[in-house]
């Protein structure tokens, strides 16, 4: 019988494979950023549990950047101050980051002038955020060379901010507001809204005394109840995955089940 060529490789691989994996996830702990571990980056300020995933992206101007506590700012999230490194920016932050706020993967915030996120926050991936846009006045000279427009951007607490959404520079984002994946965000949006679009417009309204307009169409979720411990709500999963592995070996007791009818049929 022919022996497969790769017979002795596939063991090799293996233990290649295994180690790349075990050396990537040591490269990842030992390469984030913490306060207690900042590496070669002096932010401004940096809360206690607050974590830039590592690889990062690109980080400049950290003296003005203040980062609040227990963030998760993902991998390749790229946190700029300033048009360019090395630029003395004054005596006030530039960028500030509140608490419990989570930057999705490859998103972008680029402060060249004031840019506030609020706290609890929440980012999906390759989210851009700027508080700078090229100008084009002048039809002469290409858009890259003219001096770009700076304006402020404000993003109140409790938002989500979808996938790939874009927010420029000027605008004013009010309180728990939705922000749809691919919207691009310009100008001021209320409290409690959604919005959609390109340029994003308000779909979804809440109000004390209308509620949600239009009517949410999928019901609330359920909240949990109180005085439910992390204990016991760990001990919950643990249930639900005993009870799947219970139903899988069902599904297989009645499927050879049934092959046997076929069989004696």
């Amino acid at each position: 019988m022919l022996r497969s060529r790769n017979t002795f490789s596939s063991w090799r691989r293996a233990l290649a494979q295994r180690a790349v994996h075990a050396g990537w996830a040591w490269a990842q702990r030992m390469g984030s950023v913490t306060a207690e571990h900042p590496g070669r980056f002096r932010f401004g300020a940096m809360g206690t549990g607050t974590r830039l995933a590592f690889p990062l992206g690109t980080v400049f101007g950290e003296p003005w950047i203040h980062v609040g506590s227990h963030c998760i700012i993902g991998e390749r999230v790229t946190l700029t101050a300033g048009l360019m490194p090395d630029l003395d920016l004054g005596p006030d932050p530039i960028l500030c980051i509140g608490d419990g706020v989570v930057l999705g993967r490859g998103s972008h915030v680029i402060a060249d002038t004031t840019v506030t996120i609020g706290s609890d926050c929440y980012f999906g991936p390759y989210v851009y955020v700027t508080s700078t846009n090229h100008s084009y006045d002048d039809p002469h000279q290409p858009i890259g060379k003219q001096w770009p427009r700076m304006e402020p951007v404000e993003i109140g607490p409790g938002c989500w901010i979808g996938t790939g959404a874009v927010i420029l520079p000027g605008a004013r984002v009010g309180r728990n507001v939705v922000v749809a994946a691919g919207a691009v965000v310009r100008g001021t949006v209320p409290d409690h809204a959604v919005v959609a679009g390109a340029p994003a417009r308000v779909v979804r309204r809440w109000t004390p005394d209308a509620g949600w307009q239009p009517p949410l169409r999928t019901p609330a979720p359920v909240p949990i109840p109180d005085g439910v411990t992390p204990e016991q709500l760990l001990a919950l999963s643990e249930l639900d995955e005993e009870a799947a592995a219970r139903l899988a070996e069902l599904d297989e007791e009645a499927a050879a089940r049934l092959a046997e009818l076929d069989a004696d049929s």
